[in-house]
C-alpha cells in the first residue's frame, strides 16, 4: 500500500492509526520511525494517531505526530502516571481508567496471550500485587485495538516489528488482536518506502 493509497481509505472521520512497536529499534531505524508521525500528520486532517505511550518506537513515532498536532495523537497507558514526563500525547487514557467489569471483550481477548493468561483472571478479578499489575500491558495492548464503550476501535495499525522475530512480546499481542478483527498492520516493509 502507498502512503496515498493509505490517505485515501483513512484520512475520514472517525479513523484511528495505531502508532506503535518494539521498544528496541536499531540505531539507524530511529530517525525514520519519527518521519511516519509526523508525515501521517501533516499529510491528513481527520486521522486520530494512538500508541501505547512505551519507549522505542511508540516514542518515537509519538515525536512525529506531535511535532505536528498533540492534539491527534492520544495514548492508552497500563496504569496512571505511566511515563508521564516523556508523553506527548494530546489524551491520555489509563486502564486504571477502565471498568473493566463492563468491558467483558477486552477481558476475552487479553486471555489470548497465554503467557499472561492466568495473571489477566487474577488483576480483573481485582489483584493487582505487583506482578499480576504486568498484565495491565496486555490489557492496554487490547484496549488499543477494540476500544471500549468510550474510545473507537483501531481502524489499522502501522507497526515497528522485529523481523528477525516477528509479532511477538506485546507488539505481537496487539497485530493478533488487530488480526482477530480484519484491522489492516503495516510494518516497516510497507511503511519504509512512504519514506
Amino acid at each position: 500500500m502507498t502512503l496515498k493509497e493509505f490517505l485515501s481509505r483513512y484520512d475520514h472521520p472517525g479513523a484511528v492509526i495505531l502508532l506503535e512497536g518494539k521498544r528496541e529499534a536499531k540505531e539507524d531505524d530511529k530517525e525514520k520511525l519519527v518521519a511516519p508521525g509526523r508525515i501521517l500528520a501533516e499529510r491528513s486532517s481527520r486521522i486520530l494517531f494512538r500508541s501505547g505511550n512505551a519507549s522505542g518506537a511508540d516514542e518515537y513515532f509519538s515525536k512525529g505526530v506531535a511535532s505536528v498536532n498533540k492534539e491527534r495523537l492520544h495514548v492508552i497507558t497500563p496504569y496512571s502516571g505511566h511515563r508521564n514526563k516523556s508523553s506527548v500525547a494530546g489524551h491520555t487514557v489509563s486502564i486504571d481508567d477502565i471498568d473493566l467489569v463492563e468491558e467483558p471483550e477486552v477481558v476475552t481477548l487479553s486471555l489470548r496471550d497465554k503467557k499472561t493468561e492466568k495473571l489477566v483472571k487474577k488483576y480483573v478479578s481485582g489483584t493487582k500485587k505487583r506482578l499480576t499489575k504486568k498484565v495491565a500491558y496486555i490489557l492496554r495492548d487490547t484496549v488499543k485495538v477494540t476500544g471500549t464503550k468510550t474510545i473507537a476501535p483501531a481502524s489499522a495499525g502501522i507497526f515497528y516489528d522485529d523481523l528477525e522475530n516477528p509479532a511477538s512480546g506485546g507488539t505481537g499481542h496487539t497485530m493478533d488482536i488487530c488480526g482477530h478483527f480484519n484491522i489492516p498492520v503495516l510494518d516497516q516493509t510497507v511503511w519504509f518506502e512512504w519514506l
